[in-house]
């Protein structure tokens, strides 16, 4: 055995634990334990399941690639990354999605990041995941962040129903302004390419720089632009 299975399973129950706490057990775990009681057990669960999971991706054993990866599928990966990189940044501001937000979604601007996906910060660890298959895939590495695009996305989905029974007007409104899918409200008229700020542009962009060097000494090898100039 590859140990693929094992994070498999530990995924698996990393990711379903999210969700059952997070929709169908929220309600009366709250009924029970309170708001507080239920964050303790959500912070334990997750911090359990996660650490087995990368207990497991740590002892799973460094599989034989599924492609070959070369300067193509790097300089694709960068690319996403960047992206990435500046959802992310750009979705700590004025983020109606996000929990505790103070931002009306029936007031909220569809631009930016926002123009581009109401969730900018769940796509950006979509696409940190795909990114992440195509130059690195071992089974371990594929089943992982398939696992984390599987939350990010499913969990959006999920998050959009919650909202939706909570503020069913403003929800509405956000909707109509907005898409789930990236670019979909732009290609519609119902959005605008532009208006990034410069927390998205050059906040996403020092990321990138940063978290690609980071490959040299945590992993052992360049990632990002620092393939080709270091």
């Amino acid at each position: 055995m590859d140990g693929a299975f094992s994070v498999l399973a530990t995924s698996a129950l990393f990711v379903g634990s999210h969700f059952l706490l997070s929709h169908p057990l929220r309600a009366p775990l709250v009924a029970r334990l309170g708001e507080k009681g239920l964050q303790g057990v959500y912070t334990l669960v997750a911090f359990a399941t996660l650490g087995a999971t990368v207990w497991a991706y740590r002892a799973a054993l460094v599989t034989e690639p599924l492609w070959d990866v070369g300067d193509g599928l790097w300089a694709i990966a960068t690319v996403l990354m960047l992206v990435a990189s500046i959802l992310f940044m750009g979705s700590l501001v004025r983020n109606p999605t996000l929990s505790g937000s103070k931002t009306d979604p029936a007031h909220a601007e569809a631009r930016g990041v926002f123009a581009v996906t109401r969730h900018p910060m769940m796509w950006s660890f979509a696409i940190w995941g795909l990114s992440h298959i195509l130059v690195y895939p071992i089974a371990k590495n594929v089943v992982l962040c398939i696992a984390i695009i599987i939350l990010a996305l499913v969990g959006s989905a999920l998050q959009e129903r919650k909202r939706a029974a909570l503020d069913p007007a403003g929800w509405r409104s956000w909707r109509a302004r907005s898409s789930f899918w990236p670019f979909a409200a732009v290609a519609a008229g119902r959005a605008h390419f532009g208006g990034f700020g410069m927390h998205a542009l050059a906040g996403g962009t020092a990321v990138w720089l940063v978290a690609t060097w980071a490959h040299i000494p945590l992993a052992g090898w360049a990632a990002g632009i620092w393939r080709w100039v270091v």
